[in-house]
Parts: structure tokens; C-alpha cells; sequence
């Protein structure tokens, strides 16, 4: 009965299917094709000169059992994800909210301002400068000029030092697209629900965040989330710009990163589609908790 109705409201809508059938041939050719193309290859051994070999489990159980590397790379991934994800999402909220406060100037010029870095690549130049490891690079200079250190601190070259610079420049260089999303929903939630909620005895701002606000803007929430989930995975171009490739003792490096090694420079196709297969399921683990949490919004 429910397909006879699927079928139903295909037929009566005939003409929307009909419009979106070039984003869904697309969709599948470029998205849903790959995906399950890297699936059944990471069963395979394949260099992309002879044919594939399949290799059952193999590339998974070298994977955590042979290559010290992955288990590295795995650890930043997860450790990245941690303090870029949250934090970058809940910082993108909170940005937006106070500044959805202001005058329509201010919140122009600021969200413009915000929005920047997303256009700009996050200024890895200026990041770049920043942590230069001689003493013309901002840090150095500032900490020198202090007399806090005695000789320039080679930050990029740190083991230490590079996990919180990248969390930083990601932070920073990521926030535009959701910040944007969330102030924009903002200017959308129905200031009659604020009004009916005064009268059902909403007293502070903190209630109408909790029982008006997010529940009003839940679907661009989760838009949100999920370009946080997919940035804070797929920390790579940061680290290589800043640092190269590899890091050293592979401090910072990441499983996208790692992957784009293994199968365009040493051509290990069936080994990077496992890489990769790894990592999304990280990604849909992420989001469905993600979605999970954001549905007790408003309880």
C-alpha cells in the first residue's frame, strides 16, 4: 500500500521529477558512484597498471594491525574533529546570535567581516607569517620584543605546537559558511512565536533560545552541523600549506591527507579507497550523533 502511494505521488508530481532528474543523475554519477565505487575497491589490491587483485579483508587488517602510520593519523583525525567540530559550531551559534542583536549596519559590516576568511582561504598567508620560524614572524617577534624567549621557536616544526595552530587556523577559516547560515536563519524565526511564548510563560532569553529560537531554526542547524562534520574530517590543504607533508612524526597529519598520499603518490588505489571508507564511516557516526542531539532541542 505505501508504494502504491509512493507511485501515486509520483505520477501527480510528475513534472518536479522530471526537473530534478539532471541533480539526481549528476548526484549519482558524481557522488553516490564514487562512494560505492571506493567501497568494493578497498577490497581489492590495485596500483592502476595491472588489473585488480582482490585482497578480501587484507587492506583492513593491515590497516590497524600493520601500519603505524593509520593508527597516527586515525588518532589527529579523531582528536581534530574533537576541538574543531563542536567548538566551531557552537562558536558560529553564538557569533550569529549576538550579532543578529545589532543594528541592520553592524550586523551587515560584521557578518561581511565573518564571512571572509570562507572567501579568502582563512589567510593562511598571514598564518603563515605568523608562526614563520625566524625572527621576522609575528609570534617570534612579539614574544622576543617581550623577553619571554631568548631565540625564535620553529612553530611549524613543533610536534607540540602544531596541533593548537591548526585547530586555530581551522577554527577560524571554517566558521564563515555556518555562521552565515545560522544569522540567516535567525532573521527568520517568526517573532510571533517570542510574543506566544511570553504569554505561556517564557521569562528570560535563555528560555526563548531553548524553546523558540532553536527549535525554529532545527533544519539549518543540521545544515550547519553537517558542513562542520565534513570541514573538521577533512582538515588536509591546512596542515600541508602550513607545515607540508608529512608533519613531523606525522604530529599533525590526517587521514585525508594520508589517503591523498598513499593513492596519488604511491598509487595503492585499494588500500586509499579503504582509507577512505574509514573515514566516512567516522563522518556518519559524527553526524548521526550530531542529529541525534539536536533532536532533544527544545524538550
Amino acid at each position: 500500500m505505501k508504494f502504491k502511494n509512493t507511485l501515486n505521488t509520483m505520477k501527480q508530481n510528475w513534472e518536479l521529477y522530471v526537473l530534478l532528474a539532471p541533480f539526481l543523475l549528476l548526484f549519482f554519477l558524481l557522488t553516490v558512484l564514487p562512494v560505492l565505487s571506493s567501497a568494493v575497491l578497498s577490497f581489492f589490491n590495485f596500483d592502476m597498471v595491472s588489473l585488480p587483485k582482490f585482497a578480501g579483508l587484507g587492506n583492513y587488517i593491515r590497516m590497524f594491525t600493520e601500519d603505524d602510520i593509520f593508527l597516527t593519523v586515525l588518532k589527529n583525525t579523531i582528536v581534530l574533529a574533537i576541538l574543531t567540530g563542536p567548538a566551531g559550531f557552537l562558536l558560529a551559534f553564538v557569533l550569529a546570535w549576538m550579532i543578529n542583536e545589532l543594528g541592520p549596519f553592524l550586523r551587515t559590516l560584521l557578518s561581511f567581516m565573518f564571512y571572509v576568511p570562507a572567501l579568502t582561504g582563512g589567510g593562511l598567508l598571514i598564518w603563515t607569517i605568523a608562526f614563520s620560524g625566524d625572527s621576522y614572524g609575528y609570534v617570534n617577534a612579539v614574544l622576543l620584543s617581550l623577553g619571554i624567549i631568548t631565540a625564535p621557536i620553529q612553530w611549524l616544526s613543533n610536534a607540540t605546537a602544531i596541533i593548537p595552530i591548526v585547530v586555530a587556523v581551522q577554527l577560524w577559516s571554517s566558521m564563515g559558511v555556518s555562521f552565515l547560515a545560522n544569522i540567516s536563519s535567525l532573521q527568520n524565526v517568526n517573532p510571533e512565536l517570542y510574543e506566544a511564548g511570553a504569554v505561556d510563560g517564557i521569562r528570560n532569553r535563555w528560555q526563548e533560545l531553548w524553546y523558540i529560537t532553536l527549535p525554529g531554526m532545527k533544519s539549518m542547524l543540521l545544515f550547519s552541523a553537517v558542513m562542520t562534520i565534513a570541514s573538521a574530517f577533512s582538515i588536509s590543504g591546512i596542515i600541508t600549506q602550513l607545515a607540508g607533508y608529512p608533519t613531523v612524526n606525522y604530529a599533525a597529519d590526517t587521514i585525508v591527507s594520508y589517503l591523498n598520499d598513499v593513492g596519488s603518490v604511491k598509487y595503492e588505489m585499494g588500500y586509499a579507497s579503504a582509507l577512505s571508507v574509514i573515514l566516512f564511516a567516522l563522518m556518519f557516526g559524527a553526524r548521526k550523533l550530531f542529529v541525534s542531539l539536536l533532536n532533544k532541542v527544545g524538550e
